[in-house]
Order: structure tokens, then sequence, then C-alpha cells
């Protein structure tokens, strides 16, 4: 099934639910009619692109003027398996938690960590997504996609896509030029659960303890109490990503704010939780008109039903100069900011 529509509402699109419209628009449920559509569009080159998966992670602070490419290809399959691993290609249009949920009813572990993060498969290589100790690097085996400049077919092993901390390289060079149209997971038959972040594991415990349900269960429960719904308040979840400084920053920071938390971030480094750096600024629960700081987690804005993107941008300006002044430490958004 193929879609192409002009001055397209994204609003459906985007879970800030801001109301940006599309100049084009193109969504298509199988890869062959990528290149066919392409091919009878020669404008497409012309205009500004955006290849957008389930708009869990966008806010528009403008129209986009050019063209946006919805992969929406559906589709898990089991492609191979040995003694201890089982690899799953899964379509970039499924949606991410139930993708998780299914691999969680076949006792298949390693993803059951990153349960009710929003979003569709396809955007998960892409951010890097991770939650709980987990980034989906770990997990990922190879991206497919259709690359935009050679128009061929091709694929990704994972240990090249360049993965970082909320990174890829479908952030760098292959930036609207790679549409990943499926993902290849290799997941573990036996349990080897990550629970040692936060209070995951005291969660799992009061649950009945350590199983694939629980563990999903924990996550969902912990997700829900401190993070808003993105169907019933405009969200993207985390909108600025965990700072990493140098150690001897941490160090300097830690001595004039003993009560801040620390995490090792790889050699000489360290990551600063940068909810807890908005809060300090007095931020969690802050509102104007509808533009707004989730009041459960200060790393959160939200929309309260009307706020424009460019509101929602404004308000996160001024949080990052509130950090930056009263820490000197810069935040850098998680959220792809277009139209600025």
């Amino acid at each position: 099934m193929i879609r192409f529509e002009e001055n397209f509402s994204l609003k459906a699109f985007n879970t800030f639910g801001v109301d940006a419209k599309a100049r084009y628009f193109f969504e298509f449920t199988e890869l062959e009619d990528l290149p066919v559509f392409l091919a009878s569009f020669p404008d497409w080159e012309k205009v500004p692109l955006l290849v957008m998966g389930g708009g869990s992670n966008l806010l528009f602070t403008a129209d986009f003027e050019g063209l946006v490419l919805h992969a929406n290809i559906p589709g898990i399959c089991q492609v191979k398996e040995d003694r201890n691993y089982v690899w799953v290609e899964v379509g970039a249009g499924e949606i991410w938690d139930r993708f998780v949920a299914w691999c969680v009813s076949q006792r298949f572990v390693g993803l059951e960590n990153l349960s009710l993060i929003p979003g569709n498969v396809g955007s998960a290589p892409v951010q890097n997504i991770g939650a709980y100790g987990v980034e989906v690097c770990d997990l990922v085996d190879t991206v497919k996609g259709f690359d935009l400049k050679t128009f061929t077919d091709y694929e990704i092993p994972g240990a090249e896509c360049r993965f970082g901390y909320r990174d890829s390289i479908f952030k760098h060079e292959l930036k609207n030029r790679f549409i990943v149209t499926s993902v290849v997971f290799r997941l573990d038959k036996f349990a080897e659960y990550k629970l040692d972040y936060g209070d995951l594991k005291a969660e799992v415990e009061r649950r009945g303890g350590e199983n694939l349900n629980n563990i999903r269960e924990a996550v969902i429960a912990i997700r829900e109490s401190k993070l808003p719904d993105p169907e019933r308040l405009g969200n993207a979840g985390s909108f600025f990503k965990n700072p990493v400084v140098a150690n001897v920053v941490a160090e300097q920071l830690k001595s004039q704010f003993p009560a801040m938390p620390l995490y090792p971030a790889g050699e000489g480094k360290s990551k600063l939780a940068a909810g807890w750096l908005i809060d300090q600024c007095g931020w969690k629960g802050f509102r104007d008109g509808d533009a707004g700081v989730h009041e459960k987690q200060a790393l959160v804005i939200v929309n309260h039903g009307k706020a424009s993107g460019a509101e929602l941008y404004a308000l996160a300006l001024k949080i990052q100069e509130s950090v930056r002044k009263q820490f000197n430490v810069q935040l850098e958004p998680e959220v792809n900011i277009l139209g600025s």
C-alpha cells in the first residue's frame, strides 16, 4: 500500500502533537514501492528530505517544506537460530513496544528492558535507543535499507553502524540517504538479565522474582510512574541527552553539589543526570500556556494541548540556558528539532 499527499498534516505523526504540515508526504509498506515513486517524482532531489518513523523523537517548529518518507513496512520473522541465539527480522514500520512484547512472549531475551519506549522499529538503530542499562546496539545484528544515492538495497552489519550514546552512522553520513526498511536482531535463548540500573531489581522482586514477564511489567510500571503517555499528553520522552563530561569536571561538580548523581561513562568520563540538573534549576512542573515540563520528570517537555513547536523549543532553550548558568554544563537535545 502506498499513500502520497500534498500539504499533509503531521499532527498524528509526531508524539508532541504539533500541527505542522509536510509539503509532500509519501508512505509505503513495501520496499519495491519506494524507487518506483521516486522515479515518478523527479523533484524529490530538489526539496528538503525527512525520513520519518513513529515521530516519537521529533519537534517541528514550522511546517516542513519538503518531502517526508514514511517507511511503514510491517512484519516479524525468525530468520535463523543456533544453540544459543535466535535472529529475528522486523519491518521498520512495526511498533517498537509490540515487538518487545512479542519477544517476551517467545521467551527471547535482551529487549525486555526497552519496554514501552515509543516509536517504530526502524528508528531504534538510528537513535540507538536505550533504557535501564541496555542499548539497542547490543542486540542489532544487521540494518537493512535502501540507499537513495545509489538506488540499491544494501545491508549494514551492526558492528559498522558506529553506535554511540543516542547516536549512529544514520545521523551522520547516512542521514536522509539510507532508508531503514528492516532490522535483524540477535536475541538470547537463555536468561542473562540486566537489573542493576536504578530501582529495576527491587521492582522485579516485588513482582515475584526474575523472569521476562516480571521484568517487562516492572519496566512498564516504572516508566508509567515517571513518564507521561504521549497519547494523553504530548511529549517525546527525554528531551535532552544525559551530558557526558571528563571525570575532573564531574568531581568538581560533585564537590559543589554532593547529591548530584554520577554514572561511569567509559575511560576518564562520567555521565550526569540531565533530569536532576534541570530539576535543580526549578523547572519541574513549570508551565507557560500549553508548553510545560512534566510534573514528575524534569527531563520531559510536554504539550498540554495547543502549544506550537516554536513555543516548546523556546522553553527548551530557556532550560538549556539555566542549566548552563548554574552548572556550566551544556545540555544537548535528544529530540531532533526541525524548522528552527
